[in-house]
Parts: C-alpha cells; sequence; structure tokens
C-alpha cells in the first residue's frame, strides 16, 4: 500500500483500514506461533502499512 493511496481516503476509511490492518496482524502473528505461516515477511509489511496509515492520519488532524 502506498502513501499516495492513503492520502485520498477520508479519516473514517482510514480508521477502518487502520483496524482491519491491526487485526490482520493478530492473526498473522497467531499463525506465526503455531507455525502456519507461509511468509513471515507479511508480518513486518503489514507493520509498515500500520505506520503509513497512521502517519497519513496524523498529517490530516494536523491540517
Amino acid at each position: 500500500m502506498k502513501a499516495s493511496e492513503l492520502k485520498n481516503m477520508t479519516s473514517a476509511e482510514l480508521n477502518s483500514k487502520l483496524k482491519e490492518l491491526k487485526s490482520e496482524l493478530l492473526n498473522l502473528r497467531f499463525q506465526n506461533v503455531i507455525n502456519q505461516l507461509d511468509n513471515p515477511h507479511k508480518i513486518e509489511q503489514t507493520k509498515r502499512d500500520i505506520a503509513r496509515v497512521m502517519t497519513v492520519l496524523r498529517q490530516k488532524d494536523a491540517e
């Protein structure tokens, strides 16, 4: 997910996306613990996506 895509979203959509990504991260961590995760790099990607969404939300709040 690119930051330019996120900047075009509304705050409500960003909050929804943030909740979705956090639940996905929880599921990925659970799969990792029980050794069913195929791609461990997916956890890092999801964390970065969460950080991007939070950054864009803070930028919108500052405006």
